[in-house]
């Protein structure tokens, strides 16, 4: 089961009050876990207990996704207004400048963590921000379609095609390359969670004028590309290493856009070396 702490935050019209669901195990360097658009601090279940064995990893649902309410009315969900929460999160729960591992959109804010010296190291897996704008569009109307099939099926419907192999690839092919190796259980809870994720409209309107055209100075940087990335394809990761010229860019060979289930081992390796 997993925490939830409140703490304030400047906003329009005074100060107000966050919350935010995460999940907390292990020992040693603190390691912030932030996952992408629609999903849920779940999405790091397949590496959590690996990276728990050499750090002490905090995996948050970003605000109004999971279990994460939503931002305070008038709250922005652009990065200038993300990042801060993010922040005051982290001094909240008592881990200073942390390692940080994102994955798309967590990826994005991952670096950008890095950008404000707010994290000690990054790794960014196939994050967000690096797009032409035809590949931005493409994305986005992906993502959209994805939300409306998840809003359109019966939560009976989405438990009886996740008890199958093929239903599971109908449900999560977009994001993952191996889908048939995603349980049952994990299928219905994420789908329901891009269902009832009330941040990703504002999100995603934030994301339409977002290019990371900064450097990272100072910071160590990995970024990572699944080879079968079917929503950011992998010749960004060519982007994303000129804009942040000292990362070490990394091909995560047969994982599609969110690789810690399609290869577990070499996803905790990557975040592991990249924050030691």
């Amino acid at each position: 089961m997993s925490e939830r702490i409140s703490f304030p935050i400047a906003s329009p019209g005074g100060t107000r009050t966050v919350s935010v669901a995460y999940e907390r195990r292990g020992t040693g360097a603190p390691l912030l876990l932030l996952h992408g658009i629609g999903h849920h601090w779940q999405a790091w279940e397949p590496v959590l207990d690996v990276l728990a064995a050499e750090r002490d990893v905090v995996a948050v649902d970003l605000p109004g996704f999971g279990e994460s309410p939503a931002l305070p009315e008038g709250h922005a969900y652009g990065l200038s207004s993300v990042v801060p929460v993010l922040g005051a999160f982290c001094e909240a729960v008592g881990i200073e400048r942390p390692h940080v591992a994102g994955n798309s959109l967590g990826g994005l804010l991952a670096l950008e963590l890095g950008r404000e010296k707010l994290a000690r190291s990054v790794t960014a897996l196939s994050p967000a921000g690096f797009w032409s704008e035809g590949e931005r569009r493409y994305a986005f109307g992906t993502l959209r379609a994805m939300r409306a099939a998840a809003l359109s099926m019966p939560v009976p419907l989405i438990e009886r095609l996740s008890r199958s192999a093929v239903g599971r690839t109908a449900l999560t092919s977009t994001i993952y390359a191996r889908p048939g190796r995603r349980s049952p259980e994990a299928v219905v809870a994420e789908t329901l969670a891009l269902r009832e994720a009330t941040g990703f409209r504002q999100t995603l309107e934030a994301g339409r004028r977002v290019l990371f055209a900064d450097d990272v100075p100072a910071v160590p940087v990995t970024i990572a590309w699944g080879s079968r990335d079917r929503l950011l394809l992998p010749r960004q990761g060519v982007r994303a290493k000129r804009t942040v010229p000292g990362a070490r860019l990394v091909r995560l060979p047969g994982c599609g856009h969110v690789p810690m289930n399609d290869d577990p081992a070499l996803v905790a390796r990557v975040i592991l070396d990249g924050s030691r």
